[in-house]
């Protein structure tokens, strides 16, 4: 579905009974909504209504020209739920949707009932505008992720990965050299220029922060800050994965994931 916003339209799905709590879930840059496709069944199974949102230049969602910033990142993702009578939400992110989380939380926290966090950081690492300048100027001279694709997929997934699910791994390959140059640009400037570390401890919300053990994009001390930095904040570690321990560990991810919502759900 497509809602038109300030003269652009962004792509969101939403599935489940209308009675059920809502969850509003997005996705990390290069990818989309699909990204979430194993938690859907669990997700909707237990009575949950999922939201799934495309950032701008990703997925259905129209890009913008320019460098973008986390907090406007987060205005859009508020902007659905407003136009879409949605909130308060629970909210999960995994990578720069956790990222602009952050933001979402401290600028819309009335919209929102609790966070999950995934794969993700507080604040641009250090050395990420060298990092980042190299990849956007690989997407900007090629005019598509296509140059970036293969190392990306190195970077979320284990080896074993390719055995395990090729036809998957294929799917999210796919999707990111399908992802419009100036919506990964857009998003890779504001991962570069973003900070968030001293105002976490204002988020009052309950949050849970999840990683892969072994993720090299967002590793895990800089999830461990952030469930040091958010009072009373809790953090689970996935063994054994990278970036995307939702799809290749899609039942140790959901035990966590549905144990989190159930829980919100009781104490609602």
């Amino acid at each position: 579905m497509l809602l038109s916003l300030g003269g652009r339209r962004i792509h969101y799905d939403l599935a489940g009974p209308e009675s059920g709590p809502v969850l509003c879930i997005t996705h990390s840059l290069a990818s989309d909504g699909g990204m979430w496709g194993e938690q859907m069944a669990p997700l909707l199974n237990a009575g949950w209504r999922v939201l799934r949102i495309d950032m701008r230049g990703h997925g259905g969602s129209d890009p913008v020209q320019g460098d973008y910033s986390m907090d406007e990142l987060a205005d859009d993702c508020a902007a659905v739920l407003e136009a879409l009578q949605l909130g308060p939400v629970h909210y999960m992110g995994l990578s720069i949707g956790g990222m602009f989380g952050h933001g979402l939380a401290l600028r819309h926290a009335r919209l929102l009932k609790s966070l999950m966090l995934c794969d993700t950081s507080c604040a641009a690492p250090p050395g990420a505008k060298d990092v980042w300048a190299q990849r956007i100027a690989a997407v900007r001279k090629a005019e598509s992720l296509e140059p970036i694709a293969d190392g990306t997929i190195e970077r979320w997934f284990t080896p074993a990965m390719k055995q395990k699910n090729p036809r998957r791994l294929k799917q999210i390959r796919d999707t990111i050299a399908g992802t419009t140059a100036a919506g990964f640009c857009g998003c890779g400037a504001a991962i570069t220029s973003f900070d968030y570390t001293a105002r976490l401890p204002q988020i009052t919300l309950p949050t849970l922060v999840v990683w892969g053990a072994e993720d090299p994009g967002t590793p895990p001390e800089g999830n461990r800050l952030i469930v040091k930095l958010i009072p009373g904040a809790k953090g689970e570690e996935i063994p054994g994965m990278r970036h995307f321990p939702n799809v290749e560990a899609p039942d140790a991810f959901n035990r966590v994931m549905m144990g989190w919502l159930e829980a919100r759900r009781a104490a609602s």
